[in-house]
């Protein structure tokens, strides 16, 4: 993965996204030696999100299981939602 600091981001900027756009490449963005963001392809984050999305619905499915399900009505009376 290749590296660049916070400072020199705003100069090369246009040239990082074309290198995350076109090559697929992932740029570590670093301040103070510490990596703080990652640029990459939008379908890594898309790829992401899936994943995400996935492991979400795993843990509502086990919190199902566990628990058992609630009526809807039942459930807006313990928020308090009317």
């Amino acid at each position: 993965m290749a590296k660049t600091s916070a400072s020199s981001l705003r100069g090369g900027l246009a040239d990082l996204l074309n290198r995350v756009s076109y090559n697929h490449e992932r740029v570590a963005i670093e301040r103070h030696g510490k990596t703080v963001a990652v640029l990459v392809p939008a379908e890594d984050a898309a790829l992401l999100d899936e994943l995400e999305d996935r492991l979400d619905l795993e843990a509502a499915r086990a919190a199902l299981k566990e628990r058992g399900n609630i009526a809807w009505s039942d459930l807006k009376a313990k928020l308090k939602l009317g």
